[in-house]
């Protein structure tokens, strides 16, 4: 059933890369998150190995030096490891003990990279530590504004881990349109754009990033990435629990539809979405300043690189 649906995907018409350092930075990212102790056992190991975090940061950011590569790894690493603990001992689904998790990493994202208490840091653990070193370097490259939108969006997601949690908890499915809404957050792919942003020197003045047609295209970029996971991943997810966050078992819930309608359903959604985004790009990219081109290139990378990368990992296997 997951192969019939990927197949009715479109393939987004962006052109596909790999940054030649993808595999040196994965190298690094693993070292970096085993000597933070994100990864302890040899089964996480394995699981991170197969979420292939180089290739889906390679494939979003083919141009990036390798210090701007590496910082985008190490947080797509961040986002695998955190997000396999959490499955791992049901700390996802009880918000009673992601609260105060989330409390602490929020402490951290409030230094904004600057040298933490030490009490800060024992707190917040390795996943803590982690965080921390992502602002650091952020701050150190002297992008404060970057820095800014970062911990801003970092704290959207950690937030919506909470909802998510208490959807879990009470065995809800959200409507679809609230679903989406917080499937941006939950996804985390908005602070992956940001480190996108820095990797490309993408910095578009307050005005250009305030204004409604760039905000939406950024919207619907961020949609397409989470739903394009949804379509592949839901394969797995539907065998290990079906808890309501996948655009598939929110449609089918709400529409009534039985699950292979709804599945085929998510990928036409996806399909429409990516025609009015090819629509929304046209208008952006005329007369663009080069900041907003650049800013526009990476969001089309990031669509092409989680279907490519979708394709490939062995994570939703």
């Amino acid at each position: 059933m997951r192969s019939f649906a990927v197949a009715a995907l479109t393939p987004p018409p962006f052109p596909a890369h790999l940054n030649p350092h993808a595999a040196e930075s994965a190298a690094r990212s693993a070292r970096w998150a085993a000597e933070l102790g994100l990864i302890v056992t040899t089964d996480a190991a394995r699981r991170l190995d197969r979420a292939n975090a180089g290739d889906l940061a390679g494939r979003a950011c083919p141009d990036a030096d390798p210090d701007r590569l590496d910082l985008l790894t190490d947080l797509v690493t961040w986002l695998f490891a955190f997000d396999d603990a959490c499955d791992d001992d049901g700390l996802g689904a009880d918000p009673s003990r992601l609260s105060p998790v989330v409390s602490r990493l929020l402490d951290v994202l409030d230094l904004l990279g600057e040298p933490p208490p030490p009490a800060i840091l024992a707190a917040a653990g390795p996943t803590g530590a982690g965080l921390h070193d992502l602002c650091r370097r952020l701050r150190q490259d002297n992008r404060p504004d970057l820095l800014v939108r970062f911990a801003a969006r970092f704290r959207d997601y950690l937030l919506a881990l909470l909802w998510e949690a208490a959807n879990r908890e009470h065995h809800r499915v959200p409507a679809i349109s609230e679903y989406i809404q917080m499937r941006r957050h939950t996804g985390a792919v908005h602070p992956s754009f940001v480190l996108t942003d820095h990797a490309r020197d993408a910095r578009p003045g307050a005005a250009a990033l305030a204004d409604p047609q760039l905000s939406e295209l950024d919207r619907w970029a961020a949609d397409l990435v989470c739903w394009c996971n949804d379509v592949f991943s839901y394969g797995k997810e539907r065998l290990l629990e079906q808890d309501g966050h996948n655009l598939t078992l929110v449609i089918a819930r709400e529409t009534g539809q039985d699950e292979h309608t709804a599945l085929l359903d998510a990928a036409g959604r996806f399909n429409h979405g990516l025609d009015a985004y090819l629509r929304l790009e046209e208008q952006v990219l005329d007369g663009a300043e080069p900041a907003v081109t650049r800013f526009v290139a990476g969001r089309r990378d990031w669509i092409r690189a989680t279907y490519d990368w979708s394709l490939n990992a062995t994570r939703y296997a």
